[in-house]
């Protein structure tokens, strides 16, 4: 699976996590707007094998992926109220 990272400008350490790249349909629009405007990081491809340097597990991230067609990536001890 490809995966295109966008970081977040208004909160830093936030990061969108996408399957294509520039398409933000299924982000809610509250969460772009709390997210402020994705600005492009890098792709790489995440793979099964390939081990993260966030919280989350590869294959939650995949999942969450292809069952929302996004994942949010927060900084360390923040939550996200919306």
């Amino acid at each position: 699976m490809q995966c295109y990272v966008y970081r977040s400008r208004r909160k830093p350490g936030s990061f969108l996590f996408l399957p294509e790249k520039d398409n933000f349909t299924q982000v809610p629009e509250v969460l772009l707007k709390i997210f402020g405007e994705p600005e492009f990081s890098f792709d790489f491809d995440l793979s099964v094998d390939r081990t993260l340097m966030i919280k989350a597990e590869t294959p939650e991230v995949r999942r969450v992926i292809r069952e929302n067609g996004f994942f949010l990536q927060l900084p360390p001890n923040e939550e996200l109220a919306c």
